[in-house]
């Protein structure tokens, strides 16, 4: 078992209790859910430091990963710092990892057989985040969900030893899907962060402006282009809801959780009227059951 988490780690980890989909419900094995919690933990801590989200201004952090505090402000020395730490988790040659959330990582990717790969996509992502802040085309944002999204799914693969081909493409349109479904909750603030993940040749067909995106409510336009992306994330979640049918068991359910989290947010965000600029569209808790019980359904 992975050791205790500290109370700045614990922070991090409560983090999970917001996200649209259960992270590491009670139903799942007792193994699988200190797994996900500790993967849970690395992906939140990698996006907290990429989006300077960190407690302390992030000086706690950075003196973890063996910088001084002043180096918080820099988020791509961190990111430099976070994957030396991740390269101890593989490789014990330099000692142990030095941040608490890596430590209590490196049991599970060692009883798991876990690679670095889709940690080190996530690194990268958060990189990408530090210099690139619109999208041209829908495939350039495919592109980046490709490093900010689907490593995920294919850890919660890897941690329950199912992973296939096959399933890894549903598991890639899924978190996609997902993806997308919060960059659309997260208009306002991305665009606070000075961050836009609505594709440019998207925003030009419906007469979308940036400025357009600093309203209070949502105009014609903006709803339109809203709905579009919409549809798009629910084309892809109906691509990947197949593999809730590959599995079995709690597994079954648990993936049935992801899958119902993002219909239910894209509910939600219908349920808005697409007028998503005053604040995040969430989903209610029944809404999110009654999504993961018609998935479960559907997929029967």
């Amino acid at each position: 078992m992975t050791a205790a988490p500290d109370a700045q780690s614990r922070a991090v980890l409560d983090k999970a209790a917001r996200e649209n989909f259960p992270v590491a419900p009670f139903f799942v094995p007792r193994a699988w859910r200190g797994d996900l919690m500790a993967v849970y933990g690395y992906a939140r801590l990698v996006d907290d430091i990429g989006d300077g989200d960190l407690a302390n201004d992030g000086r706690d952090d950075a003196l973890r990963l063996g910088l001084p505090a002043d180096a918080a402000g820099d988020r791509i020395v961190m990111l430099d710092a976070l994957e030396a730490d991740l390269r101890r988790v593989f490789d014990g040659a330099d000692g142990p990892p030095s941040h608490p959330l890596l430590r209590a990582l490196q049991p599970t990717v060692r009883r798991c057989g876990l690679t670095p790969a889709p940690f080190l996509g996530l690194i990268e992502a958060n990189r990408q985040d530090q210099h690139v802040r619109r999208y041209a085309t829908y495939d350039d944002l495919l592109a980046y969900c490709e490093l900010s999204a689907n490593p995920v799914g294919r850890l919660v693969l890897g941690i329950t030893g199912t992973a296939t081909p096959e399933r890894i493409r549903r598991s890639d349109a899924i978190c996609t899907a997902l993806q997308i479904v919060e960059h659309l909750q997260d208009v306002t603030e991305d665009l606070g962060r000075d961050r836009i993940y609505l594709p440019a040749e998207d925003m030009k067909r419906f007469g979308v402006s940036e400025t357009d995106l600093t309203a209070p409510t949502a105009g014609v336009q903006v709803r339109a282009l809203v709905a579009f992306e919409a549809e798009r994330a629910r084309d892809l979640l109906n691509e990947g809801t197949p593999l809730v049918g590959s599995v079995h068991g709690r597994l079954r359910l648990l993936l049935a959780g992801f899958v119902g989290g993002g219909r239910a947010a894209l509910k939600a965000v219908a349920d808005a009227g697409h007028d998503v600029l005053p604040g995040p569209p969430k989903a209610t808790k029944f809404s999110l059951l009654r999504e993961v019980g018609s998935t479960l359904r559907r997929e029967g």
